[in-house]
């Protein structure tokens, strides 16, 4: 398709499928009048959840609506703060006068990734110059001690970077991780946020293909003697190949990927990191079964998602936040929005930083305010602090 926006590239694809506005909705169970807006460019831009459902009645890959799109903008732009940081990544190396301390840089490490585990991004962007610039020397001083170092905190910033929409920059950090990883499992943890990054840019067939390669490169030859961190390394890409598949209107390799995926899980039997640092992103059959929830909402099946929401344990990590919009989206839609309010409230309570780059959140009380002739307290605080145009 050669058009250049969302409205045109649908109404070219309906066409070539034979359908009218009408059959569209029908067959996608997108509301026609969405449709009508989307065609006539009233509406510019629309959900990824809704591009699939379009995608999938058009017999087109998802991307094939969604390429060209201008690029959502957070409630509060982050550029500027991490703008150091996006500088030391691979700015020259000053000089010093004494070489960096492997002990002493390890501890240093250990606490940026904390802050980045725990959402504390204003903090982690203040400290990480000087981290990465004495994981840059001592990986220089001492590679058998720096470069395992260098790949785990770049692996750490790329995250971070990502979420904050800060592609490019993120996508030279994770170059840098995995060039410098010490084994299979620490490169994983980095390609995996590349096929994330990939995902957040709508990169979708790009994503995939870059899943399914790593995760055939790292699939154990024997998962019984395979460690739990080989074990999750294969099982969280083949969860990123099936996210793709899904978004890209592509259900059955989204199906393989996640048996696949459930099986790895099996093998676990519980959530293990990817490798001995238990600070490693952890794998097992919660995060699966998040990751069905998530299918479930592109599916439209808001009943399915807190079906399967209601046996996931709560844990304190950036994968059940993004786990909770899910089913915050799926309370609204199911018209519940006291508790959909309470969900993105408690979000918003314990991580406002990370809350406020979430387009998804926007989305659900987006929702939850179309419904009311009055909003509550909350629901005016939350409009302002992902700043909702009202």
């Amino acid at each position: 398709m050669h058009a250049d926006n969302l409205g045109d590239r649908i109404r070219q694809a309906r066409q070539l499928a034979g359908l009218t506005q009408n059959e569209l909705s029908q067959v996608s169970g997108v509301s026609v009048s969405l449709v009508r807006k989307l065609e006539q460019g009233t509406v510019a831009d629309t959900r990824a959840a809704t591009a699939r459902k379009l995608a999938a009645a058009l017999g087109v890959p998802t991307t094939a609506l969604m390429q060209s799109e201008q690029e959502w903008k957070p409630a509060v732009d982050t550029g500027n703060m991490w703008a150091p940081a996006v500088r030391a990544i691979s700015a020259p190396m000053p000089p010093v006068e004494e070489a960096a301390e492997a002990a002493g840089t390890a501890d240093a490490v250990r606490a940026a990734i904390e802050l980045q585990r725990a959402r504390r991004y204003s903090e982690l962007a203040a400290v990480l110059p000087a981290v990465l610039r004495d994981v840059r020397l001592l990986a220089a001083d001492d590679p058998h001690e720096g470069r395992p170092l260098l790949a785990e905190i770049m692996q750490a910033v790329g995250s971070a970077l990502v979420q904050h929409r800060q592609f490019d920059a993120a996508d030279r950090a994770l170059g840098i991780a995995i060039d410098h990883a010490a084994d299979g499992t620490q490169a994983a943890a980095a390609i995996n946020t590349r096929c994330w990054l990939l995902l957040r840019r709508g990169q979708l067939a790009d994503a995939e293909a870059e899943a399914v390669r790593w995760a055939d490169d790292t699939e154990p030859r024997r998962l019984s003697r395979a460690t739990p961190g080989q074990v999750s390394a294969w099982g969280w890409l083949l969860l990123r190949a099936a996210a793709a598949a899904a978004r890209n209107a592509r259900p059955g390799e989204a199906g393989t990927a996640l048996r696949l995926a459930a099986a790895a899980a099996a093998v676990t039997g519980r959530e293990a990191p990817m490798g001995r640092d238990p600070l490693r992103r952890a794998y097992g059959p919660a995060t699966v079964a998040r990751k069905r929830a998530e299918d479930a909402a592109i599916m439209g099946r808001p009943d399915r998602v807190l079906s399967i929401a209601a046996n996931i344990p709560s844990t304190d990590t950036t994968d059940h936040r993004r786990h909770l919009l899910d089913v915050a989206h799926a309370q609204a839609e199911l018209k519940r929005p006291a508790d959909a309010m309470e969900t993105l409230m408690g979000l918003h309570a314990s991580s406002p930083e990370w809350l406020a780059q979430q387009r998804y959140a926007g989305d659900v009380l987006t929702l939850v305010i179309s419904r009311r002739r009055t909003l509550t307290e909350d629901m005016r605080e939350l409009a302002g602090a992902l700043q909702l145009s009202q």
